[in-house]
C-alpha cells in the first residue's frame, strides 16, 4: 500500500485548541476523581490515618521543642512520640508539692542520685536507678505531681504514655507500638515512661484476656526486661495506681521501687493548706491548725477543692452585693475562717454522699 492509497481522514492531524482543553479538562476530572477514590478506600481501610498524619505533626513539633535533633525515629516511634511532654509546659516542681518531704527525699536518693552521679561508679552494675517505680496509694494525694516534679527536676525526657496508645485495630500493630516504646525512650535517654492508672494497662493477666491485649502485655514486659541488660540504659518506667492489687505480679516485680503515698496527717495538711493559699488574700485570723484538724481523711486534691471553694464564696458575695448596691465596689473581701469552714461541711457531705453511693451499688450487686 503507498501513501496514496491511504485515506485522508485517517492522517492524524494536530488538535486543535478546543480539543487541547477539553482533553486536559477530562484528564483533570479523572484525576481528580482517581484521587479521591483512592483517599476514599485508604481512609475506608484504615480509618484513624487521619489522626496518624496529626501525631506524626505533633511528634514533629515537640521533637523541635525539647531540642532532639538528627534523630530518625520510625513511624511508631512518631506515633508515640506524640505523647511526649514539653519541658517547658510542665511547670511542676519539689516546691510545688507540700507534706511529701519524706517521700521525695527517698525519691532523690533511690532514683535520681544514681543518674545524676553515674560518673561515680560508671562499672557498677549494682548503685544504677531502677528500672521500673511504682507510686501507689489513695487517688488525689500527689502520686502524678511526683512523676511530673521527677521529670522537670531531673532534666528527663517524659513520655506521658495512656493504654490508648497501644491499641490498634490491626493484629500485630499493637506488638509494634510497644517496641517503638522502648526503642524512643532508648534514643531520647534520659527517659521517663510514665504510665498513670497502670492497673487498668498491666492488670493481672487471665484465661480471658483476648489474645491480642495478652501478646500485647508479654512483649510489653519482655522488652521491660531488656533495659537490664544494658546497666548504663537510662530509661526509667513509673506507673502510678491507687489498686496496686490488681496489678500483675510480673509487673510488680519489675518495678522493685515502690512509693505509697497516704492520705497527709495533720502536719502534712497544714503545709499544703499553707501552699495552696499562697499568694491568696487570706484573713491573719485564718487559723490553719485548726482547718488541718477539720480536714481529717482529705486527700491534696480535697484540699485543694476546699480552698477554692471557699475562695468562690468571696467572690459570690462581692457579685451579689454589687448588683444590690449603688455604691462604689469594695475590692473582694478576704478568705476568713467561716468560708473554709462551710466549704469543709460541704466537701465533708460529698465525700460522705459517695461513700453512700458505694456502698448501696455494692449492695446491689
Amino acid at each position: 500500500m503507498v501513501l496514496k492509497d491511504i485515506p485522508v481522514d485517517n492522517i492524524a492531524r494536530p488538535l486543535g485548541r478546543n480539543e487541547v482543553i477539553g482533553l486536559l479538562f477530562r484528564l483533570t476530572i479523572f484525576g481528580a476523581v482517581t484521587y479521591f477514590t483512592i483517599k476514599w478506600m485508604v481512609d475506608a481501610i484504615d480509618p484513624t490515618r487521619k489522626q496518624k498524619v496529626e501525631a506524626q505533626k505533633q511528634a514533629e513539633k515537640l521533637m523541635r521543642q525539647i531540642g532532639v535533633k538528627n534523630v530518625k525515629l520510625s513511624e511508631y516511634e512518631m506515633s508515640i512520640a506524640a505523647h511526649l511532654v514539653d519541658p517547658l509546659t510542665m511547670q511542676i516542681t519539689w516546691r510545688d508539692i507540700a507534706g511529701l518531704d519524706e517521700v521525695i527525699t527517698e525519691l532523690k536518693e533511690t532514683v535520681i542520685l544514681p543518674v545524676q552521679k553515674r560518673h561515680l561508679f560508671p562499672n557498677s552494675k549494682l548503685l544504677q536507678p531502677p528500672k521500673g517505680v511504682l507510686l501507689y496509694g489513695p487517688p488525689g494525694c500527689g502520686k502524678t505531681l511526683i512523676a511530673k516534679a521527677t521529670a522537670k527536676e531531673t532534666g528527663f525526657r517524659f513520655v506521658n504514655l495512656q493504654p490508648s496508645t497501644l491499641t490498634d485495630k490491626w493484629y500485630g500493630e499493637s506488638q509494634k507500638l510497644a517496641a517503638a516504646v522502648f526503642s524512643l525512650a532508648v534514643k531520647l535517654q534520659p527517659s521517663i515512661i510514665f504510665i498513670d492508672e497502670i492497673d487498668s494497662f498491666l492488670r493481672s493477666r487471665s484465661s480471658s484476656d483476648h489474645e491480642a491485649t495478652a501478646m500485647m502485655k508479654a512483649q510489653f514486659m519482655s522488652l521491660w526486661d531488656g533495659l537490664d541488660t544494658d546497666h548504663h540504659c537510662q530509661v526509667i518506667i513509673m506507673g502510678a495506681t491507687n489498686r496496686p492489687q490488681d496489678l500483675d505480679s510480673a509487673i510488680l516485680r519489675r518495678m522493685p521501687t515502690r512509693f505509697h503515698i497516704s492520705l497527709p496527717s495533720d502536719r502534712q495538711r497544714e503545709d499544703i493548706l499553707r501552699l495552696i493559699l499562697t499568694n491568696e488574700n487570706v484573713d491573719d485570723r485564718v487559723d490553719l491548725k485548726l482547718v488541718a484538724k477539720e480536714t481529717e481523711g482529705f486527700s491534696g486534691s480535697d484540699l485543694r477543692e476546699t480552698c477554692r471553694d471557699a475562695a468562690l464564696l468571696c467572690v459570690r458575695d462581692f457579685v451579689h452585693n454589687q448588683s444590690t448596691s449603688s455604691e462604689v465596689d469594695d475590692p473582694i473581701r478576704a478568705i476568713c475562717q467561716a468560708d473554709l469552714q462551710t466549704s469543709i461541711n460541704k466537701m465533708k457531705h460529698s465525700k460522705a454522699a459517695n461513700i453512700h453511693g458505694v456502698l448501696v451499688h455494692a449492695a446491689l450487686d
